[in-house]
């Protein structure tokens, strides 16, 4: 039996992923890490991009996500990766309606941003940055192979 990784996704709001895969890939600060089993123990800020599992049956599980960290650690041989983001979603969950939605939040957004008296920076840029992100990631996989 090969070895594996328990991988969990979490966000504010809800469990997004606890499953077994074979490997994960996650967009750091630092640059794209994969994590294998036996993975040394690390933490790690998370940039925006697509989080890519590999399920057992080696089909890609891809999400989008944004902002949060990376823990990766051993529990009695067993190396455990939880991933906690800022937003998270699976691809296969990002309807076409949410894609129109979230670009024309970004482009609201960016038209907000001209006027800096009103502007809240922070809120903008993270919401910018969600909504970006989940247009790109979807666009990514949309006619890719993956698990659904």
């Amino acid at each position: 039996m090969s070895k594996i990784l328990k991988l969990k996704i979490v966000t504010p709001e809800k469990l997004i992923l606890e499953e077994e895969v074979l490997q994960v890939t996650i967009p750091s600060t630092e640059g794209e890490l994969t994590i294998l089993p036996d993975h040394i123990p690390m933490i790690a800020a998370l940039s925006s991009g697509d989080i890519v599992a590999l399920s057992t049956n080696s089909e890609d599980i891809p999400m989008a996500v944004s902002g949060g960290f990376v823990e990766v650690k051993q529990n009695n041989n067993v190396t455990e990766v939880a991933i906690l983001a800022d937003f998270a979603e699976n691809v296969a969950d990002i309807t076409e309606g949410e894609i129109a939605k979230a670009k024309t939040k970004a482009e609201e957004l960016k038209m907000q941003a001209e006027n800096k008296e009103v502007v809240d920076f922070e809120h903008f840029a993270s919401e910018l940055e969600r909504n970006l992100t989940m247009v790109k990631i979807a666009d990514k996989w949309r006619k890719r192979k993956y698990r659904k």
